[in-house]
């Protein structure tokens, strides 16, 4: 890396690793089946656009505690929802699959489109502005799926998607029409499954970020636990540098 190259790198990580001021709160919404979908919300301006972050299968809004902070010095308010598919990481319970289990409702990955289409109509309602939809594993294929057909989506970051359904192709058939940038990270020996999935969208559309050590899956690769975690910061960070708001 060149003098400018280390510049960059130094003021970025500056950026997303200097303290956050945003209020964190616990908030509820309703999924179209009436479940009551729960949701950390880390508000940082009322003028600011939202990042809804979506977490990886058997976790819950618990991924983003140490994540949502430092992305809201990026400019964004960040919404981390519990989908219904999901349980518990890093002392956080996913009460909406606690609730969907009580309830008798399915809790497979499909059914937890249900709970991204009520975090959209919840950012809606308090704002205009475009949002960024964001996913990790399974969630990082539904906001690629749901990414391709809501208009008010600006951009898409997915770590780790793939083919998690019945359907081998599901994914990839329902993503040829995305027409806003994606950012898409994953673990080394996901790379190639990566770009296998990501070859029917427009490229001019993909920023790719595949790292040269083995990396993690999904979106705790960028927990200050996981191993090269300032390189996928980087990647991101430089992803919304060039995002409109």
């Amino acid at each position: 890396m060149n003098r400018i190259g280390r510049y960059i790198f130094i003021s970025l990580l500056v950026v997303v690793t200097s303290q956050s001021i945003s209020a964190q709160q616990t908030v509820t919404f309703k999924a179209e089946d009436g479940l009551d979908v729960t949701a950390d919300l880390y508000l940082m301006d009322l003028n600011y656009p939202y990042i809804i972050l979506l977490h990886q299968a058997g976790y819950s809004r618990g991924e983003y505690r140490e994540i949502a902070p430092r992305l809201t010095n990026l400019g964004y308010n960040c919404l981390a929802v519990d989908l219904r598919s999901g349980n518990e990481v890093n002392g956080v319970v996913n009460q909406t699959h606690q609730l969907a289990q009580g309830k008798g409702l399915k809790t497979d990955y499909i059914a937890a489109i249900n709970d991204v289409d009520a975090a959209i109509a919840y950012v809606k309602s308090r704002t205009d502005k475009p949002f960024v939809l964001w996913g990790s594993s399974y969630s990082a294929s539904l906001a690629l799926i749901v990414g391709t057909n809501d208009l008010r989506t600006a951009a898409v970051v997915s770590f780790s998607p793939g083919e998690y359904f019945d359907d081998k192709d599901f994914v990839k058939n329902q993503i040829k029409r995305i027409s806003v940038p994606v950012l898409v990270l994953s673990a080394k020996n996901e790379c190639a499954s990566v770009n296998e999935l990501l070859s029917v969208v427009n490229p001019n559309l993909v920023t790719k970020y595949c790292p040269s050590e083995p990396g993690k899956h999904g979106a705790k690769a960028l927990w200050s636990s996981s191993p090269f975690s300032d390189d996928y910061w980087l990647a991101v960070t430089m992803f919304f540098s060039k995002l409109k708001k």
